[in-house]
């Protein structure tokens, strides 16, 4: 049977963790109250318990059983809080003496700390969803009547015939917005254009009119400053103006909003000028539904943690009071639990109600009245894990290391991997293999830091907003890389068979580029087979970053672009085999034609300088739309890698003494700057006035020794660019596998980075009690002289 200890640390919200009940605070002092009971000074009144046991057991025989019964060993107070709150602040008084009457002072003080700091917060969090509810109807409301002129349009467009093909992708209409509560009202279908479980953006606007709790202050401002880039258009209605703005916050939006603007413009100058007809875009109705259906689910998902907090806060006071009876000998559990189960966060029902209302909402408008279709998306089932996924990574781990060991012996035997000898193989084959490799060590590392998160219980899925029934686990990952790589290594055991054999490379030179050639088809096929859900949202983020001056960066997309500043030289590896075989060089065996060639050297610089250049301009980016000067200082970090890089390719071309030493003057002045960031910035480290002494405050893990151990391999690991100062040979081996072996080192400093940026990003979102996304809402009420 599993302990509550355990029970309540794994399912409570992460994010809510300081604002649940202190469970394991209050058993040490009940352990404290327990060791405190059975020393020598309290024997004596240990041994008189029993004679009051005796008499005790008396007086409930005798015909004043029913008052003693009656009889309280500690009372609670209940008073009105002074602040606006209106809330109940509860004070325990003893009644009776207990063994250690001190140790149970202290207990009862702590358990009205924690039972008035449960019901603060659930105060506060349930006006904030309440908030949000109550606004969101008001957005549904506007939604449904823009809808329902809109289909009166259609009608009145059906049957005239004058009307130009231009209108089509525009209505014009009159609808009413009230400040009223719109319950009861919503009644009428949405007709559904896409799959409902389409992704949607955060980071965006709340409604203007509701109060909000001072952790999403930061929110709030942010929200603000992100309106500069935010497209809309005014509605006129009644008297009133409405603002309809949707969040540029990909590529295809902001494209489309370059698109619209001129024919909203243009209409409104026409129909707007008497407040009656108005003119809309149907492209932003549609995204405007989508985000306030996506709202509807976060709201819901929040409804939901919050009724999880008050079912473990209950279980946990109930069981800590049972503890202390057991070591007391008393029975306050009946008193005190009586207290918390009518103390707010047990009595109030408010988000019970608006839980229902949320479900009957989202049934009618977003689910055709099907309440299966409602909970598929409000109650999204996780993934079951199958054991036919551990099965075949065992089949194919085994498959890999076998083909790899044979592929080792093989390229022993022909003495490939040494100087000198098979040129042609090392300056065409190796950079796929070492590509391939790089690549796929990465994705690993990627599923042992899911496993870690996992375990640490870091919400990385609400990090990185991934929909829960399609992100990959750290199972599906490891499959991924270990089918890929016995592919890799069994097509590349082939192709040296084939050599070994007797046939010459003219003849097998395909096999590489065929291999490349599948594993891009696989990557954009469109056919569900494969992940396709994760591929595409991999094409989605690099497209993202490729782009990423043009609109507002979210996590995801600097913490891959982050990615491929590790990966450069996989980056350059593909570039080459792909210049290789595109030009037709593989026809001529002609492998230095890529090298040699101007456009392809100035590619090659580009290549080294672009992933730099893209977190660069992301870290521009959010210094625009959050005016934090701590994202300049993060460009500095970038472009002083880029001209590192920049230095180190121009000593690879001239190898001269001068280069030599601008290569150690940049590579040293980005190192320093890059451990200062990884340590104080994205770790939260070298704190010197923490309560962990050179740590953050807040820790995930318990041994404090892997944090120090984990900033010394990252500096070891950062030092490894000296190679290029000092050329250290592995004996015979060629330096290209000296090279590999340093790229994989960076690759495994950054896996090491990723797990503690995101403990980092968690601990900061734990700070602000974030653990629902922001949905941004699309109608906002504007000033007359806006």
């Amino acid at each position: 049977m599993v302990k509550f200890t355990k029970q309540f640390e794994g399912q409570l919200v992460p994010e809510w963790k300081d604002a649940f009940v202190d469970y394991w605070q209050l058993k040490k002092d009940i352990k404290k109250l327990n060791c405190d009971s059975t020393t020598p000074s309290s024997k004596s009144k240990h041994k008189s318990s029993l004679s009051n046991t005796f008499f005790s057991a008396i007086h409930k025989l005798s015909l004043f059983g029913n008052q003693c019964r009656t009889h309280e060993l500690i009372h609670v107070h209940s008073k009105l809080q002074s602040t606006n709150s209106k809330g109940v602040l509860y004070q325990t008084e003893l009644l009776e003496k207990f063994a250690d009457t001190e140790a149970a002072s202290e207990f009862f003080a702590l358990l009205d700390l924690q039972l008035n700091k449960v019901n603060e917060f659930y105060r506060r969090k349930e006006k904030e969803f309440l908030d949000r509810g109550e606004c969101l109807e008001k957005q549904l409301h506007i939604l449904i009547e823009l809808k329902n002129a809109i289909k009166d349009q259609h009608k009145n467009k059906s049957n005239s015939s004058h009307h130009d093909s231009k209108d089509e992708d525009s209505i014009s209409g009159s609808i009413s917005c009230d400040e009223e509560s719109s319950r009861g009202i919503i009644e009428h279908d949405l007709q559904e254009e896409e799959k409902i479980a389409e992704e949607h953006d955060i980071n965006g606007v709340e409604c203007e009119d509701s109060p909000r709790s001072e952790e999403d202050g930061k929110v709030i401002r942010s929200i603000q400053e992100e309106e500069q880039s935010l497209s809309g258009y005014i509605i006129n209605s009644q008297g009133k103006k409405l603002k309809i703005r949707i969040p540029l916050t990909n590529p295809t939006r902001t494209f489309s909003y370059l698109l619209w603007e001129d024919s909203i413009n243009q209409s409104s100058r026409k129909h707007n000028a008497h407040g009656k007809k108005l003119h809309v875009n149907k492209t932003k109705v549609h995204h405007a539904e989508k985000m306030i259906r996506g709202a509807l689910i976060e709201l819901y998902k929040g409804l939901g943690y919050l009724q999880t907090y008050r079912n473990l806060n209950m279980l946990a006071f109930a069981k800590i009071l049972k503890k202390f009876d057991k070591v007391t000998n008393k029975q306050v559990l009946p008193i005190y639990l009586k207290v918390v189960e009518s103390s707010y966060f047990n009595s109030s029902n408010k988000i019970m109600k608006l839980a229902d209302e949320v479900e009957d909402i989202f049934m009618k408008q977003f689910a055709e009245d099907d309440r299966r279709k409602a909970m598929k998306y409000l109650k999204p089932t996780q993934r079951k894990e199958s054991h036919a996924v551990t099965f075949f990574i065992g089949l194919f781990t085994g498959c890999f290391i076998a083909l790899f060991v044979g592929y080792v012996i093989m390229a022993r035997t022909t003495g490939t991997y040494t100087p000198q000898t098979n040129t042609i193989y090392m300056e065409t084959v190796y950079p796929l293999l070492s590509m391939f490799s790089l690549l796929f060590l990465h994705f690993f590392l990627y599923g042992c830091n899911i496993f870690m998160w996992r375990k640490t219980r870091i919400n990385y899925s609400f990090i990185f907003e991934l929909s829960p029934t399609r992100e990959l686990k750290y199972r599906d990952i490891f499959l991924i890389c270990t089918m890929s790589m016995a592919v890799v290594v069994g097509v590349l055991f082939v192709h040296l068979s084939l050599m070994d054999k007797g046939y010459s490379y003219s003849q097998v030179e395909l096999i590489p580029g065929l291999l490349l050639l599948v594993f891009m088809v696989l990557l954009v096929c469109p056919i569900n087979i494969l992940y396709k859900s994760s591929r595409f949202r991999l094409l989605s983020v690099l497209r993202n970053i490729i782009l990423s001056p043009l609109y507002k960066v979210v996590m995801l997309d600097f913490f891959m672009a982050d990615q491929l500043c590790s990966q450069v030289p996989m980056l350059r590896n593909l570039e080459y085999v792909s210049c290789y075989y595109i030009t037709g060089s593989y026809k001529t065996q002609d492998y230095g034609y890529c090298v040699q060639t101007k456009n392809y050297r100035d590619l090659a610089y580009a290549v080294s300088f672009l992933p730099y250049y893209w977190r660069a301009m992301q870290c521009a980016r959010r210094w625009l739309d959050e005016g934090d000067t701590g994202h300049l200082i993060n460009l500095g970090k970038y472009v002083s890698a880029m001209l590192a890089a920049g230095v180190k390719l121009a000593y690879e071309k001239e190898k001269s003494m001068g280069w030599l030493c601008m290569v150690v003057i940049m590579s040293s002045i980005a190192t320093v700057y890059q451990l200062y960031w990884d340590f104080v910035k994205d770790w939260g480290l070298l704190q010197m006035n923490s309560k962990n002494p050179w740590l953050r405050n807040e820790l995930i893990l318990r041994r404090k020794f892997i944090y120090f151990f984990s900033m010394g391999l990252n500096l070891v690991l950062r030092l490894a660019w000296l190679q290029t100062v000092l050329h250290y040979k592995i004996g015979s081996i060629d330096y290209r596998l000296t090279g590999l072996f340093l790229a994989a080192l960076e690759v495994i400093r950054r896996g090491q980075w990723n797990f503690y940026r995101l403990e980092n990003e968690h601990l900061n979102n734990a700070g602000k009690f974030r653990a629902v996304k922001t949905v941004p809402l699309p109608f906002h009420e504007v000033d007359e002289e806006g």
